[in-house]
């Protein structure tokens, strides 16, 4: 899945039993929840749920319910009347009333107050509700899916979250599985990320990625899975200058910088030291150019490590051209 994308992108076992499961729900016009971690792309879902049912062609509208505080999110669910509170000057349509014979998508769904929770259940149950402030009782055909990534029978059995809830939602639960769990699905992914990005670039061509920056790709752990590959991705295409090389530069972690506000810092030497000058060695051992190469090899040897073996990245981080990182490390037997 390819969030932040209109698109659904993967091969893996993992992801083509998610996408039959998908298919056979699609159909059903019941609410429905979809779990899964930050990232794993659970509004794509709702998305193709909504778009390969019967509603295809109605209002699929999207909320999440942990932007906005109670009172708000009540008033944006269900509308109001005028005169319902300060500054409700006109009557207005809420999400429900917008969605009639579509689907409405509520994110982050665990974090409905109690009494929130109990006016959707009324909503899905009966098909009614009224907008605050007003006595009129609407009715409405409404498809709900809930997304969270949060474990709500575990919240339900907490007093968090209504069981009576839990349980019309739980028609069918889908849960997306992390990228982690689909392992042969990250280079596709990365592919896919790294043409859109090259043609946002007006790229004529995306020369793909070295061996190196796929095996990084592929070892990397992805916390914040599709959501992250995609913005690791497009941040490396970006930062490549031109299409012309496979890109080898992967930025995992883009605050990484020898300048970063609160990192801790080496004292700076000077070339008298702290204390005095410095006691240069003397006599016919001493070799300025074996100890000047010596250290040259060693601070190369740690920026590489530091910068997980990334030679564009180790190049930006020692001050040299890709280039000239390639002549100092086959120089020092590195390559």
């Amino acid at each position: 899945m390819a969030n932040g994308s209109d698109s659904i992108v993967g091969a893996s076992p993992a992801f083509l039993d998610l996408m039959d499961q998908i298919s056979r729900a699609a159909p059903m016009n019941r609410s429905m929840l979809v779990i899964g971690e930050r990232g794993t792309g659970k509004e794509l879902i709702a998305a193709r749920l909504h778009y390969l049912s019967n509603r295809w062609n109605k209002t699929f509208q999207k909320l999440n319910c942990a932007a906005l505080p109670e009172t708000l999110l009540e008033s944006e669910l269900f509308g109001y009347e005028p005169g319902a509170f300060t500054g409700a000057s006109t009557r207005r349509a809420g999400r429900f009333e917008l969605a009639h014979e579509g689907t409405l998508f509520l994110d982050e769904i665990g974090t409905l107050s109690a009494n929130a929770q109990e006016k959707l259940l009324r909503v899905i149950e009966y098909g009614e509700f009224e907008r605050l402030g007003g006595t009129e009782t609407l009715n409405v055909d409404v498809r709900v899916i809930g997304a969270t990534n949060i474990d709500l029978p575990a919240a339900a059995d907490a007093g968090r979250f209504r069981h009576d809830l839990l349980d019309r939602l739980a028609f069918d639960v889908i849960t997306v599985p992390p990228l982690r769990a689909r392992p042969e699905d990250i280079s596709l992914l990365a592919e896919h990320f790294g043409r859109q990005m090259a043609s946002d670039l007006e790229w004529l061509v995306f020369p793909g990625f070295t061996e190196e920056a796929l095996a990084a790709i592929a070892g990397y752990a992805w916390p914040g899975n599709v959501r992250e590959l995609k913005n690791v991705i497009e941040r490396a295409v970006y930062r490549a200058w031109d299409g012309e090389k496979p890109i080898d530069a992967i930025i995992f972690d883009p605050f990484e910088s020898p300048y970063r506000p609160g990192k801790p810092t080496e004292p700076a030497q000077s070339a008298t030291g702290t204390g005095g000058p410095v006691n240069w060695p003397e006599g016919p051992e001493f070799d300025l150019r074996r100890i000047m190469a010596s250290a040259e090899k060693s601070l190369v040897t740690k920026a590489l490590a530091d910068n997980r073996h990334n030679q564009r990245a180790t190049a930006r981080a020692v001050g040299l051209t890709y280039d000239q990182l390639r002549h100092t490390m086959k120089k020092h037997g590195l390559l």
